[in-house]
């Protein structure tokens, strides 16, 4: 038998919660404030939305960071599937060594990666800019699609793949035909993944970017000294994209397995 949380346990929740959703709602809810005060409501408005959208400097670091992470997001999520798909073919100490390694941008500080993708730059005497943001986003990107696509491979019958080559497929049909279609949950999840980590990244992009060229974070960080309600609302759009990638990351498989269930039930019946 399950034992119920106490008491203590649920104010102990509660205030880990509002600890970290507080300061959200906070900013999104004076994202939609009449005056420029950060402390005292004094009237519905979207202004600061309309005063954003008007921002030359704010609209340009929207589209850096929305080209960027869309460029990264479907490079690392190609790059990251073939490797997963290499990996399970591959020799168990080829695959644990290659998971070692895999793993290392995660576990590492990211100021470490950051200031390893600057000295690299540096070295090969490349001018910083846009080009060499969205390589290191990529590269950073890149273990987090592996990561979530593995789990999906070894879930996946082994014979499968040579179950299609008997039946007169080439190698490459039975990657798109046979083995993309049963993983494509597991790729779709480190998609969204890999978008949300370029989408708010600061750290990495900060020492990667060049002159003339900032995201979104970028941008706020140089503007978060001053009083700038605008700042409110692009903090507000972070906060509307990233709910949406979770919402669409959990919310959406749990209803289509729902209507499998449903569809199963309807079969037997």
């Amino acid at each position: 038998m399950e034992k119920k949380p106490s008491v203590f346990q649920k104010i102990y929740m509660a205030l880990i919660m509002a600890f970290f959703y507080l300061p959200i709602v906070y900013v999104v809810f004076f994202s939609f404030n009449r005056s420029k005060s950060l402390t005292k409501f004094t009237g519905f408005s979207l202004k600061w939305y309309e005063a954003m959208f008007e921002n030359r400097q704010i609209m340009e670091a929207i589209g850096y960071t929305v080209l960027c992470a869309v460029i990264a997001t479907v490079v690392s999520t190609i790059v990251g599937t073939i490797t997963a798909i290499g990996l399970s073919k591959s020799r168990k100490v080829v695959r644990e060594f290659v998971n070692q390694v895999n793993n290392l941008p995660m576990l590492n500080p990211e100021i470490v990666t950051a200031i390893g993708f600057m000295l690299f730059f540096t070295s090969l005497r490349i001018q910083t800019g846009f080009t060499t943001m969205v390589l290191a986003h990529i590269a950073f990107c890149i273990p987090y699609v592996i990561l979530s696509v593995l789990p999906r491979l070894r879930r996946l019958d082994p014979n499968i793949a040579e179950a299609a080559l008997d039946l007169g497929c080439t190698p490459w049909q039975a990657m798109w035909k046979v083995i993309i279609p049963q993983i494509k949950e597991g790729i779709i999840a480190g998609a969204l993944v890999a978008f949300s980590m370029s989408f708010d990244d600061f750290v990495i992009s900060m020492f990667t970017t060049g002159p003339g060229v900032s995201n979104i974070s970028i941008y706020v960080y140089g503007a978060v000294k001053r009083v700038n309600p605008t700042i409110n609302a692009l903090s507000a759009i972070i906060v509307y994209v990233v709910t949406i990638i979770l919402i669409l990351v959990n919310v959406v498989p749990m209803i289509r397995d729902r209507r499998r269930a449903k569809n199963a039930e309807k079969e037997t019946a």
